[in-house]
């Protein structure tokens, strides 16, 4: 069953995340085919800087949709191009004020860079496509999951940026150097972070908004992915970005034959899975099996489609709710898991530095913790209103060794 977008003046979006080399693009691509195939006017644009996505599309892309066929655009994003494009010329000019001051070009032209300029431009350009009124939905192929998890954590570290540089002006501007109280002011650089902080303030409105926006995991059943798709999920559930999926990419088919390495990779693919799906148990699970021919371009893409989404609508809100969720309570923190119908029996909880590792009966999830948990340990656990609640208190420092004995 899924779950129908409702009607929006915004494109649904809809962004694939994961770990570098798992085949995000190619799911991403196959996605916006099949939507595209369903009647949505449909975009694909790639944010990730080693652009692949004309590469699998078999179609030369540039900063601005490419129509590849009836209903389907694509684009890979200049980053650099839209920074320019955002901070309208802000960039340059500081650059030129700093050369003015006697530092050399390449000096000025990095201590122009102001923190998050070019991410949030990114983000920037994202929405002015979703506004357009030209696209029904667009799809993301995002870059590997730290410079994701990046990209996405911007809005709320440029805000600060931006009330930090607001309280510098007003309560402290006398303290600047020469240097810099005779660049702000003719630059007017408190103008242009005041206009792209509103456009910041709505973007993190629209990207957590569930009905509009949603966020995919790409993995292949491999411990190591695997493990980065649990911190991915940690980090969107911490800024409230909405997950409605999983998708595990290059499945070896079981049945494929009998040749000992290949029954290997099934026999180790089969547990992975599992352990995906007891990981990822309240997320739907979509799968994409391993082929011998690549599939590039649009007929093969929708193909892989077609398998991918056989139960799907792949435009819909296929989930609605965190995954877990993390809160300050007093001193310390909660947890809250999402664990319906699991007797509590045999709860077991084990921390080994930011992993933590709950077993209920037969379920058995491992979790990784934000770095803001690392000093904290799992204290009383409960069951309740079908979530699991783990409360976390700082840890007891060890104690200090008595002067003369070993």
């Amino acid at each position: 069953m899924t779950l129908e977008p409702p009607a929006s003046k915004l494109a649904r979006l809809i962004l694939y995340v994961g770990k570098g080399g798992v085949g995000k693009t190619t799911i991403a691509a196959a996605t916006a085919v099949r939507a595209a195939e369903l009647g949505y006017r449909t975009l694909v644009v790639s944010t990730d800087i080693a652009h692949s996505l004309g590469d699998v599309l078999l179609a030369p892309l540039g900063n601005e949709p490419t129509q590849i066929s009836e209903r389907l655009w694509a684009c890979e994003v200049n980053v650099l191009e839209e920074a320019k494009r955002t901070w309208g010329g802000l960039q340059e000019r500081l650059a030129e004020a700093l050369r003015e001051q006697g530092l050399a070009e390449i000096q000025a032209d990095e201590l122009a860079i102001i923190p998050g300029m070019e991410e949030v431009a990114a983000l920037v350009q994202l929405r002015r496509f979703r506004s357009s009124g030209q696209f029904d939905c667009i799809i993301v192929d995002a870059a590997p999951t730290g410079e994701t998890l990046r990209l996405l954590s911007m809005p709320d570290a440029f805000l600060w940026y931006v009330n930090r540089f607001n309280q510098l002006r007003t309560g402290a501007f006398r303290l600047l150097g020469p240097l810099l109280r005779s660049i702000l002011p003719a630059i007017d650089l408190a103008e242009t972070l005041s206009r792209v902080a509103e456009e910041t303030k709505q973007l993190r409105a629209e990207l957590t908004d569930s009905d509009t926006c949603s966020y995919r995991i790409v993995m292949t059943p491999d411990s190591m992915v695997i493990k980065e798709a649990r911190r991915a999920e940690t980090y969107l559930n911490l800024f409230e970005y909405p997950i409605d999926a999983v998708c595990v990419n290059r499945i070896v088919d079981p049945d494929t034959g009998t040749h000992p390495l290949l029954k290997a990779l099934t026999e180790r693919q089969q547990t992975a899975i599992l352990e995906i799906r007891q990981t990822f148990s309240s997320l739907p699970q979509l799968e994409a099996p391993l082929s011998a021919d690549e599939p590039l371009g649009v007929a093969k893409l929708s193909a892989l489609a077609a398998t991918v989404f056989a139960r799907y609508d792949p435009v819909a809100v296929l989930h609605r709710g965190a995954t877990l969720r993390i809160e300050r309570q007093g001193e310390g923190y909660l947890l809250t898991i999402p664990l319906p119908n699991v007797e509590t029996q045999k709860l077991s909880l084990t921390k080994h530095g930011d992993e933590l590792h709950v077993e209920v009966g037969n379920f058995r999830r491992g979790i990784t913790l934000p770095l803001s948990l690392t000093n904290f340990e799992p204290g009383r656990a409960r069951i309740r209103s079908g979530n699991l609640e783990i409360q976390f208190m700082p840890a007891e420092p060890a104690p200090s060794p008595v002067p003369g004995v070993s």
